[in-house]
């Protein structure tokens, strides 16, 4: 039992600084604060769903805790404005008060530290003091500030509804004034229109405000939500039914309810039902509009590859049938597809199109969904190839790509490789933006992971008899002594990877290191990376090496392994940060996991960690080619320490070294695909750490995970309808 130290009611105020614990259904949390002195306490209570950075007034009492010493048991409290300059400063910079940005609050409070607020309340002359706010601005800052009182009341009641101050800021930058009224109203409008707050953020709001729960507006943001969540997962549409399960299942409400909120979502058009399936808006565009598009650059007579038929092979390239036929396919046929596995030629494939091409006077576009993926497409043609994003040229404040059906692309002829990473949506902009007598050329490896996004896109188009379609099978003699191709082969046919011949001193670029013990397979796995590697390989331990898993979670999984990673590969007294539970570390090995087209940086671009400055709560990252981008500490949301990625993160890379552990507590994800696309990552060393009973498991798992798509069906539904108009135009297509 706790050891009350005193019955007097007592006041505790101070910032957030960390969330250790909260219960959504008791509401109970625990918390660290730092009061205006600078001390840290705990503090616990009814306080579920706040957040760190948020200032609370709270009035309870102290006592002691048998395990965890002093804390403040509270029993109410308040949102409040700041005391502490650093508070301040975040406050006044964080967007709620016209006028004052980082800088300009950076310069106020480094002057009148935690005064700023008395001043700017009582003695705003003053602001005239500070260096570098001259008459102007200081007459700008008094009137934002004197014109957001009402905005402040805003700020506290948004805040006491559990919003922090950073999506507050987000709020009046989207709404306005009018913020408080939209969430009053229908919170749930938060998740389709503000960044960030998705339904349960909504849902937990609109508890605060005492919204039942089977309002019509819960029910129709839940089905939203349901279908966003698995449209996460690669589906593009889901059966009503299917989604009549999920909502009930979110809302916890009754079926007849959760198929009045998918009605309700129908019919405020934030859904859409298309052949008994449903669809967000944009997905159900994109699966219909596609098809047509594919279809009017398939039929017609005259294309750019034409001009390529007369030009002569390169005597110097020795190519077989297969190979040949895919280069001859692009004179004869609009779209073509090349798709094989490694070793099997592709580059030399692609590097001989553009020579005849080049030859012909065509004019090039290469492209590829990923940085790493372009950069290998330029280096292995010589000319510029580009990221999907930078090809289509999307620009960030219209949230568009400048280049579609009326602004095409200037190009004769396309060719995008790692094409089994295209989305719907991605597929849908680039063909929106392929001027009809275009030739395409799609390169991929059908084999692999499907799109992280929504869709199977490459699946659907080599069964859309559309493309002129090549599989290259042979693996060349040079490959033919790679054990990562070759063991890559066997796992793709349903065999178990080959290990070296016992005894051999002579080095391999494949080892097979069996342990199924999760512990003991993260020490091999430490000591490979720290010390084997290095020493016997001469390759750069962060730099180089590239530990690949299945999954997230476990001792064997992303976050564990970058704990550990980053202890061993990056120790030291260096500024670092913390962000929820993760450390940031100067010189740490990060990952982009999402696009972000303001800093021009996308999902799986890799960098390091450079300076950090804990005064202006900023920090810069080293992305490849030595780009520098600068994020906020509130940022780093959209980072991941990369020592360890999950396979799915690795699509369209390439690393020198790839360490893969595969393990049975993997069970869940145990599938050929997976262990083959993981293997293709290795580009010169591959060290699978893994029982033989898990490895097995995987190569025996062929069967692909369904996803909700009738991308396919849209595609040959569109091929006969247009064969009983156009019959030898279409017949003559594929």
């Amino acid at each position: 039992m706790n050891d009350v130290q005193g019955l007097t009611l007592a006041r505790l105020r101070g910032e957030i600084r960390r969330v250790v614990f909260e219960n959504e259904d008791t509401q109970f949390a625990v918390l660290k604060v730092v009061d205006d002195s600078g001390l840290e306490h705990a503090a616990t209570g009814p306080m579920a769903g706040l957040a760190a950075g948020q200032y609370l007034e709270m009035e309870g009492y102290w006592e002691r805790h048998p395990e965890f010493g002093r804390q403040f048991r509270a029993e109410s409290y308040q949102i409040r404005l700041p005391n502490t300059a650093d508070g301040i400063k975040r406050f006044l910079s964080g967007g709620a008060i016209p006028g004052i940005g980082k800088k300009t609050a950076s310069l106020i409070v480094d002057y009148f530290g935690d005064q700023t607020l008395v001043v700017l309340d009582n003695f705003a002359k003053r602001l005239e003091e500070v260096p570098g706010i001259g008459k102007k601005k200081a007459a700008a800052v008094v009137k934002g500030w004197r014109e957001s009182a009402g905005r402040r009341e805003s700020f506290i009641f948004l805040q006491g509804l559990g919003i922090t101050p950073a999506y507050c800021a987000r709020l009046f930058k989207r709404y306005g004034d009018a913020a408080p009224q939209v969430v009053r109203k229908n919170p749930y409008r938060l998740a389709e229109e503000v960044d960030g707050i998705g339904f349960l953020k909504a849902d937990e709001i609109a508890r605060n405000l005492g919204i039942a729960p089977d309002s019509i507006d819960r029910l129709a943001a839940a089905a939203v939500f349901s279908v966003n969540t698995l449209v996460g997962n690669g589906h593009v549409c889901l059966p009503l039914a299917e989604l009549v399960r999920q909502t009930s299942e979110l809302a916890k409400q009754p079926p007849a309810q959760a198929e009045a909120g998918i009605e309700a979502a129908i019919e405020r058009r934030l859904l859409r039902k298309l052949d008994d399936m449903i669809y967000t808006p944009q997905l159900a565009r994109a699966e219909t509009e596609l098809p047509e598009l594919v279809a009017s650059l398939a039929l017609v007579k005259k294309f750019a590859g034409q001009r390529m038929h007369p030009v002569p092979g390169d005597n110097g390239i020795v190519l077989n049938q297969e190979q040949q036929r895919a280069v001859d396919e692009v004179s004869l046929v609009p779209l073509s597809i090349i798709t094989g596995g490694p070793g099997v030629g592709k580059t030399t494939v692609v590097g001989e199109i553009v020579r005849r091409a080049e030859a012909a006077g065509l004019r090039i576009g290469l492209a590829a969904p990923t940085g790493r993926a372009a950069k290998r497409l330029s280096d292995s043609t010589g000319l510029t190839a580009k990221t999907l994003h930078r090809l289509l040229q999307f620009d960030p404040n219209s949230n568009r790509f400048q280049m579609d059906s009326s602004s095409p692309l200037e190009v004769d002829l396309l060719i995008v490789d790692e094409v089994s990473m295209l989305d719907i949506l991605l597929a849908l902009a680039l063909f929106r933006a392929v001027r009809p007598g275009t030739s395409v050329v799609l390169v991929g490896d059908a084999d692999q992971l499907p799109s992280v996004g929504p869709g199977t896109v490459l699946a659907g188009f080599l069964e859309s008899e559309w493309f002129q379609v090549t599989r290259l099978v042979q693996i060349f003699r040079q490959a033919e002594n790679s054990h990562i191709i070759t063991n890559a082969h066997r796992v793709n046919r349903g065999l178990l990877p080959e290990k070296p011949q016992p005894g051999s001193q002579a080095l391999s670029d494949f080892y097979w290191i069996e342990q199924d013990d999760p512990d003991k397979a993260l020490a091999v796995i430490e000591k490979m990376v720290a010390e084997r590697i290095p020493a016997r390989f001469h390759f750069d331990p962060v730099d180089d090496v590239q530990i690949l898993t299945p999954m997230n979670r476990g001792s064997c999984g992303t976050v564990a392994i970058n704990e550990r990673l980053q202890a061993l590969l990056n120790p030291g007294d260096k500024p670092e940060f913390r962000f929820g539970d993760r450390v940031y570390r100067a010189g740490d090995k990060l990952m982009q996991t999402a696009n972000n087209y303001e800093k021009n940086v996308f999902n799986g671009d890799l960098g390091r960690l450079g300076r950090i400055s804990l005064k202006d709560k900023t920090f810069t990252v080293i992305f490849e080619g030595s780009r520098l981008v600068e994020y906020n500490f509130d940022e780093a949301d959209q980072l991941t320490r990369a020592y360890a990625i999950t396979v799915h993160k690795s699509q369209g890379s390439e690393f020198p070294v790839v360490i893969l552990p595969f393990l049975s507590q993997h069970y869940m994800m145990l599938q050929r695909n997976l262990l083959y696309t993981a293997m293709t990552r290795a580009r010169k060393l591959l060290i699978l750490v893994g029982s033989r009973r898990a490895v097995q498991m995987a190569v025996d798992n062929a069967r692909l995970e369904p996803r909700f798509s009738l991308l396919t069906q849209r595609l040959a539904a569109l091929r006969r309808k247009l064969r009983e108009v156009f019959p030898g135009q279409v017949d003559g297509a594929s």
